[in-house]
């Protein structure tokens, strides 16, 4: 898989993941707080910042990770 296609599939890995985890942090939010914009600041505010971490987690992993993977 070349840098470009794994830059895309990480992208991709990070969008839908957020999107989930993100879902369950609005959920929860509201469950506690009973209140919608407290819920989507959280969940807004969440989101961007796992986002970004996550992407960047991931990229260390592929540039250091050797883990689970064939030497080349």
């Amino acid at each position: 898989m070349d840098a470009k296609k794994s830059r895309i599939r990480h992208i991709a890995k990070t969008i839908t993941w957020r999107i989930i985890a993100s879902l369950t942090t609005f959920i929860l939010a509201y469950v506690f707080t009973q209140d919608i914009t407290k819920s989507l600041w959280l969940m807004g505010t969440e989101m961007v910042l796992k986002l970004l971490l996550y992407y960047y987690h991931e990229r260390v992993w592929f540039k250091y990770g050797k883990l689970g993977r064939d030497e080349e």
